[in-house]
């Protein structure tokens, strides 16, 4: 299997050795998933190499793994495109509901997570493995 690796790199260097004596080659190395994309490297796969994980309760504040109450189906819709970087109304018409809606749905998501804006939510989203950019 060939792949792209993408994040820092001294998060990539940290993912390429645990890759070594595996069956996967890395094809290329970017900085971000979205490079990876452009990047025209024939590939099977992005991986994303993000920073070591820490032991529960040793993250920063507010950024546990866990929390309390899952997504909805239609929060991680939501999710998906805001993390495409959508404005409510854009999103209200991709998936044929109310701005208001993806509002509430945006804030009920945020609130999931413990984040404080849009972008601190798909950070945390990202974090979680709940999306990938």
């Amino acid at each position: 299997m060939r792949v792209i690796l993408a994040g820092s790199p001294r998060d990539r260097a940290r993912l390429r050795s645990q890759l070594d004596g595996t069956s996967i080659e890395i094809a290329g190395e970017v900085g971000s998933a979205a490079e990876a994309r452009r990047s025209g490297v024939d590939a099977d796969a992005i991986i994303l190499a993000g920073p070591d994980s820490e032991p529960r309760g040793s993250a920063g504040p507010g950024d546990d793994e866990e929390f309390a109450e899952p997504l909805t189906a239609r929060e991680r819709q939501v999710l998906g495109l805001l993390a495409e970087g959508l404005p409510n109304k854009a999103i209200a018409g991709a998936l044929g509901i109310s701005d208001q809606t993806v509002k509430f749905h945006v804030a009920s998501i945020a609130a999931k997570l413990g984040a404080v804006n849009r972008t601190d939510t798909v950070r945390r989203a990202v974090r979680r493995g709940l999306i990938a950019l």
